[in-house]
């Protein structure tokens, strides 16, 4: 071989590692070649850009579905239906623009990127307000289970993020659009965003930022594991080798600077369930097998921390609350306060009984709680008052109200009204006080109220009852002194004002001030 031969062959066995490492070089070379041919080379880029780029603006019917996605998800967290916020879920209209800026970050498409960053921006904003329109319009505005569970973001939801987007952006490079569907149920981007629109509308900062942390974790995971994808595929790429550097660099930052607060939640919510735990063990081994412990309730925020627990038990323990005080505070190392409710029972049967009657209890302490609240809402509607106005008497069931006067309505509507609500609140005694406004006319014929005026007479005898005020009354003698003992026989007292005849045989009759009605007939 000449020197000139020698030099051609001796730069590529240089480039070929040699030793022990040789086998490891030779299969991922092999690995990157059928990567890069078999992998990559099945792939239409410009369809797939395409694809994800026509689904990346901001469009009227966008912002459209955007509202009622946000329409929904809210009513489903407020009415805590995990079906109802599955359909929100399955609209993700934000899906589209969120996947486009990891295509174009990938791409380096900068007019894409502020396409795409246009509708995410807008249709956050969008959803936010709607959903704090529809929870400031709504009667129900506690934090339901539902809400309650997008407000402690922790590692694990980055992981869902990070492996659904992993799937949903495989599902776009090969053309497998079902997936999107599921990857949308797991990422769940619209109701936290639904939870923010409720935190602002109630102004509740805890659950506001909660959710809105979660918001962001989803949505920089999905954006940023489709730009992974999209240079694993190789997608081309407008950026230099040292902008990509840099977007690597970023990237490792921003899931970094997520994780940590995110592992931290997660760590806080450990230790939670732990002490749970720990609580529910050693308050059940200290009554022993026979009992049941039905309920333990753990205040995590009050310093020192609270345990209230139920326990059904054949044998009342004294100082068992405080015994739990102790153990659990050593146990746990730091101070714990524990308050124990404890029934007697005779077996472990009977105690299986009493919770399920404790269960069925709180059941129905919680619908009795829900028709107080719709009572005093239906209320407060009809007599055009807020809800603080409503006067409630539980132990006694009677509820109380007084009307504002409405445009055109008579005490026949008044009286409708409280017989509307009086119906729909079985064993509850509705009071409603109309205003003091112009009352009926009682004809009178052949020395009785006429069979038409009966349910003038009724009104005036029901409002008389709800308002309080004394009654004057004009008509001539005779009619005068039928209406007169009309009205006592129903406990009504008048005071007989005028002797001026009243065209029909009608006596009229007024409200008095108190102090008018000084000469009462007796």
């Amino acid at each position: 071989m000449t020197d000139d031969q020698a030099n051609m062959v001796s730069p590529e066995k240089s480039k070929r590692p040699s030793g022990p490492l040789a086998p490891v070089a030779g299969s991922i070379r092999l690995f990157r070649r059928w990567w890069r041919v078999s992998v990559r080379g099945g792939v239409d880029q410009q369809a797939v850009i395409d694809k994800v780029r026509e689904d990346s603006g901001f469009t009227p019917h966008f912002a459209f579905m955007t509202s009622m996605s946000a329409g929904i998800a809210i009513l489903g967290l407020l009415l805590s239906s995990p079906a109802v916020v599955i359909g929100a879920m399955l609209l993700s209209p934000l899906m589209g623009p969120i996947i486009g800026a990891g295509f174009a970050l990938a791409v380096g498409d900068s007019a894409w990127l502020k396409q795409s960053g246009k509708a995410i921006v807008l249709g956050t904003i969008i959803s936010i307000l709607f959903a704090g329109l529809v929870v400031t319009m709504s009667p129900l505005q506690t934090v339901t289970a539902e809400i309650a569970a997008r407000t402690r973001p922790n590692l694990f939801d980055l992981l869902v993020a990070l492996f659904s987007a992993m799937a949903g952006a495989y599902a776009m490079i090969r053309g497998r659009m079902g997936t999107i569907v599921g990857v949308a149920i797991a990422t769940a981007l619209m109701p936290p965003l639904a939870v923010v629109g409720f935190g602002l509308a109630t102004f509740n900062w805890a659950v506001f930022g909660g959710s809105l942390l979660l918001f962001f974790t989803n949505l920089m995971t999905i954006a940023l594991t489709a730009t992974a994808m999209a240079w694993l595929y190789g997608f081309r790429s407008y950026l230099s080798e040292r902008q990509s550097q840099f977007q690597i660099a970023a990237m490792a930052v921003i899931f970094i600077a997520l994780a940590i607060p995110l592992g931290l939640s997660l760590r806080q919510i450990a230790w939670e369930a732990n002490v749970s735990r720990s609580a529910n063990g050693y308050i059940k081994d200290q009554f022993g097998k026979r009992a049941s412990v039905s309920q333990i309730e753990i205040d995590f925020d009050a310093d020192p921390i609270v345990i209230n627990a139920t326990v059904f038990t054949p044998k009342i323990l004294a100082g068992a609350a405080e015994q739990s005080s102790r153990v659990l505070s050593r146990m746990l190392g730091q101070p714990i306060a524990v308050n124990v409710e404890q029934f007697k029972v005779e077996t472990g049967e009977d105690a299986n009984s009493a919770e399920l009657a404790a269960a069925k209890m709180q059941e129905q302490a919680q619908q009795a709680e829900i028709q107080v609240t719709r009572l005093r809402e239906n209320l407060a509607l009809i007599a055009g008052v807020s809800v603080d106005d409503v006067t409630l008497d539980t132990s006694k069931r009677r509820a109380m109200v007084n009307a504002k006067p409405l445009p055109g309505a008579s005490l026949e509507s008044y009286y409708a009204l409280e017989q509307r609500v009086a119906a729909g609140a079985k064993n509850w005694t509705i009071k409603l006080q109309p205003p003091a406004i112009t009352l009926p006319d009682l004809i009178i014929t052949d020395g009785a109220v006429s069979p038409t005026s009966i349910r003038n007479l009724d009104l005036i005898v029901w409002a008389s009852e709800r308002i309080g005020l004394p009654l004057g009354m004009t008509g001539a003698t005779p009619n005068r002194a039928v209406a007169r003992d009309a009205l006592k026989a129903k406990n009504i007292t008048v005071a007989e004002e005028s002797d001026m005849v009243v065209p029909g045989a009608g006596v009229k009759l007024r409200w008095l001030a108190p102090l008018e009605g000084s000469n009462l007939l007796q």
